[in-house]
């Protein structure tokens, strides 16, 4: 290859290059961005004798941790909350399901006058709908049961339904409004009441064993919380430390999952 010819495919190359960043560059400023994950809250609330709602602490406290997660997880359309009871048949007690239906009409080709105003009419419509989903929430949680289904807690059987959210695609959140003490009959099952764990060893191996039972569910890496009814105040004995361990170590051998408490 003589001069000449080099330098014509030099500049061959340096053209082919410029034109592919263009290119790339002009698709990139059409791509839109990418919608934002739906959020899949789940909430289970304790209807047992062991957890007092009325009590003003743990309504006051319930109540705004509900206010928050409205505010918080319910942002766009497609978002949906389930509430369930805990108690005896915890896994069949959907008590509530809520969907996120106000939609934002496309701001594409909207100028800024009207994006502003396409925002401002989302914003009201979905507060709108937030207004209602927390009444309705807040009456699941003052609900009584005075029903048999108050004397045992099963959180166990909250696994299988945070695995069928999982399946959804999307964020899940999940929030236990509950003491924890799982409590249940039976010879292969937790009592809590009767044999709470003493350390955060026992707790620890309790967990450890009871993953072998329970791996068949297959939770993700939710987002877990637990809301305790305790006031800081409490004592041990009232707030066992090594319960909420249990859990810790649970979530975290069945999905890797960090369990926040408040």
């Amino acid at each position: 290859m003589n001069r000449k010819q080099a330098r014509l495919l030099a500049a061959l190359l340096l053209f082919t290059a410029s034109f592919s960043f263009l290119s790339c560059g002009g698709e990139k400023e059409e791509t839109k961005s990418a919608p934002d994950t739906p959020i899949y809250t789940l909430v289970f609330l304790d209807k047992t004798q062991s957890v007092h709602v009325d009590r003003n602490y743990v309504n006051e406290k319930y109540r705004q941790t509900l206010t928050d997660i409205v505010e918080t997880n319910m942002r766009n359309k497609g978002d949906k909350l389930e509430v369930y009871f805990i108690h005896e048949n915890t896994s069949k007690a959907r008590a509530l399901s809520l969907t996120v239906r106000s939609e934002k009409d496309d701001m594409e080709s909207a100028n800024a006058t009207d994006r502003e105003g396409i925002e401002t009419a989302f914003q009201l419509a979905l507060q709108k709908e937030k207004g209602i989903y927390l009444r309705q929430l807040l009456a699941k949680l003052n609900q009584q049961n005075t029903g048999a289904s108050n004397l045992q807690t099963d959180i166990w059987a909250s696994l299988p339904v945070i695995a069928k959210a999982g399946e959804s695609g999307s964020e899940v959140k999940v929030y236990y409004f509950s003491d924890m003490v799982e409590s249940v009959k039976g010879a292969d099952r937790r009592d809590f009441h009767i044999q709470p764990p003493k350390t955060d060893a026992e707790a620890e191996a309790d967990a450890k064993a009871d993953t072998k039972k329970l791996a068949q569910y297959a939770i993700g890496s939710p987002q877990v919380t637990i809301v305790s009814p305790f006031e800081p105040t409490a004592s041990t004995k009232e707030n066992n430390p090594h319960v909420t361990h249990y859990w810790q170590t649970l979530f975290q051998e069945l999905g890797g999952v960090s369990v926040e408490e408040l």
